[in-house]
């Protein structure tokens, strides 16, 4: 519970660890599992001190027990081992130190890790990051590869002689980091994201040979699996060997059997890709040459046609039926202008014999009155009324007789 304090009544620093040793002692016994990361069993002491550590934090613990609670279990524990310990928190006042009093210590057996790794399993799987459609592909021929492995580990030279024996201009930024132990875990991560956050890495392989159930553990601690998918670079699994199959495998974007397979899978061999070069070459140039030939044949086709061989026959050819059409219209104009003529000579004829002045020419006068009215009955004149009489060569008056 809260404690009133102010500048001018603080609490004294042994108050203060009293309260705390209070609020501790209220807590009661807990299970509490982790790691023992030191181990000290003194000749002749009644009491074993040792560390508890959590895998995935750096955060640890320390545990005492008395000698005979610990060699219960002294020849299956040592250091390294993943345990479950009965213990009472304890609160040292005159250090200000926290500790845990241990009743009772209990190793964790390989299958209740394995039960445990399928319970975490199917949690990350439900929340997708072992989706398929989460994987990213891999580069054909990265520049520059990321590998976390062990110092001067067999899986370290696994992949760089392979590596560099399959294409020998491949560069590598190696991290190398601790494979297992309570340090394996904060450092493979912080080593996958540091070259995840090189521009110019390509693909990461993360790479340790085989081992124990338990020596695998931290390829499959939960902080690492995140920490992998939330990459955005590539990564590779090789971790172990075919039959190990850590949580890392299912988060990668490629899981390889070995150190070994991690390096054929990731960089092309240079005289497969030689072949394929060749290969790809000569199927080329038979296109191009099956495609020289066709046309080939087919310009030699043309050439040997009439109109390419005697190109003027064609027009030759042309210009006599030019020339003929051309005497044939020649021919039915002035035939059509001759009838043309003959009818219009027949025409003037009859118009000019049908013309009055071709019937005053025989002879024949008009009658016409003074208002010029030409006279058609002797009944439309008068007796004594003057008319003009118009003959062939001109005209002259008349006077009706009665």
């Amino acid at each position: 519970m809260a404690v009133n304090t102010t500048p001018e009544s603080p609490l004294p620093v042994g108050e203060v660890s009293r309260l705390i040793g209070g609020w501790i002692d209220r807590l009661g016994a807990v299970w509490v599992e982790g790691q023992i990361t030191q181990l000290s069993r003194r000749p002749g002491a009644g009491v074993v001190f040792l560390t508890l550590r959590d895998p995935s934090h750096d955060i640890s613990v320390g545990v005492t027990c008395y000698r005979q609670v610990f060699d219960a279990v002294a020849d299956v524990v040592s250091e390294g081992a993943r345990v479950v310990v009965l213990a009472k928190p304890e609160w040292y006042a005159p250090r200000g130190q926290l500790s845990l009093r241990a009743a009772e210590i209990r190793p964790v057996g390989v299958g209740e890790l394995l039960a445990r790794l399928e319970q975490l399993k199917k949690a990350l799987g439900r929340e997708g990051l072992f989706a398929p459609e989460r994987k990213k592909p891999l580069p054909f021929l990265p520049q520059l590869i990321g590998l976390v492995c062990g110092r001067a580990s067999a899986a370290e030279r696994d992949v760089l002689e392979n590596a560099r024996h399959r294409w020998p201009a491949v560069r590598f930024e190696v991290r190398n980091v601790a494979v297992q132990g309570v340090h394996a875990v904060p450092q493979v991560v912080q080593a996958v994201k540091e070259l995840d956050a090189l521009d110019d890495v390509d693909v990461i392989i993360v790479a340790r040979g085989g081992g124990s159930v338990e020596d695998l553990l931290p390829f499959s601690d939960e902080q690492l699996i995140r920490t992998v998918a939330q990459c955005r670079t590539p990564v590779v699994s090789a971790i172990g060997h075919e039959p190990d199959n850590p949580l890392l495998d299912h988060v990668a974007d490629l899981r390889a059997s070995t150190p070994t397979d991690a390096a054929k899978k990731v960089v092309p061999d240079v005289g497969e890709e030689y072949e394929r070069v060749r290969l790809l070459r000569d199927r080329a140039r038979r296109c191009v040459a099956a495609l020289l030939d066709r046309e080939e044949r087919g310009l030699a086709h043309a050439l040997a046609r009439p109109s390419i061989q005697d190109p003027h026959r064609m027009i030759d050819e042309r210009a006599d039926q030019v020339a003929d059409l051309l005497d044939r219209g020649r021919r039915c104009l002035r035939h059509q202008l001759d009838r043309a003529d003959s009818e219009l000579t027949h025409t003037h004829a009859r118009v000019v014999a049908l013309s009055p002045a071709a019937t005053l020419k025989r002879g024949y006068a008009v009658l016409q009155r003074a208002d010029g009215h030409a006279v058609r009955d002797p009944g439309e004149v008068a007796a004594g009324e003057a008319l003009r009489a118009r003959v062939s060569e001109g005209e002259f008056s008349v006077r009706v007789d009665t």
